[in-house]
């Protein structure tokens, strides 16, 4: 059995894999990783091997805590991955976006695909059907917009997400939600469009925290999966424990 840790910006995950099978994972906030780990290790023993992805901020002190007990993977630009890095500055890139195109790779074999992560950033990514990995972009997902307006302003509160009933605000509130969502559905989609201009033959992944949310109201056909990332992840540790 592997395990994966997923360390973001808000929350940390637990996958457990079952060789290619997601069978158990959990969420929470970092604070509690030192509970969470044992009660983790309770319920299954058999954990032989894990991979850790932070791009948050785990003390050596919860990465030693895993380390006494099984071997353990550190993910960083120096493993091996199965696709041609052209990014500019390989470096730089995010461990989550490497696990991204990674499962892309693994599930949608010799197809171009754009992976578009809906979180606390929107991360897009593209890799082609030659298994170059090109870039992508990155803007502010929809929690940082509302966060954003209510601390950049004076007077505009913050409000939790809300699919706008109609187009057209009549109040602040609705102003904002419309603002916010639409903005960010239409970012999406207008993104998507100018990939298919080039590359009509496109697949599409949408996953993150917020793909359930945005799944539908998107014009263009996707595929909606939230556990990309963790078997990304996943893979990315068999392929590196061979």
């Amino acid at each position: 059995m592997n395990l994966v840790v997923d360390v973001g910006n808000t929350y940390v995950k637990f996958a457990v894999f079952n060789n290619a099978d997601l069978i158990y994972k959990t969420a929470f906030k970092l604070k509690a990783f030192k509970f969470q780990y044992k009660k983790l290790k309770k319920e299954f023993p058999k954990l032989q091997k894990a991979l850790i992805a932070s791009v948050g901020h785990l003390t050596k002190e919860d990465v030693a805590l895993i380390k006494n007990d099984i071997t353990v993977v550190e993910l960083t630009s120096q493993l091996n991955f199965p696709f041609i890095n052209l990014y500019q500055t390989p470096k730089t890139l995010g461990v989550d976006r490497i696990a991204l195109v990674v499962a892309a790779v693994n599930q949608f074999p010799n197809q171009n695909v754009l992976i578009i992560d809906a979180g606390t950033c929107i991360t897009y990514d593209f890799i082609t059907k030659e298994n170059e990995y090109l870039g992508g972009a990155i803007s502010p997902g929809l929690r940082l917009r509302y966060v954003s307006l209510n601390n950049l302003t004076a007077n505009l509160p913050l409000l939790e997400t809300e699919n706008p009933k109609n187009i057209i605000g009549n109040s602040t509130e609705t102003s904002i939600h419309s603002g916010v969502v639409n903005g960010v559905v239409k970012e999406i989609d207008g993104i998507i469009d100018q990939y298919i201009e080039r590359y009509s033959d496109l697949t599409i992944i949408l996953t993150g925290g917020d793909a359930i949310f945005l799944s539908n109201q998107l014009k263009n056909s996707i595929f909606a999966n939230s556990n990309f990332l963790l078997d990304g992840l996943n893979f990315i540790l068999e392929y590196n424990s061979k």
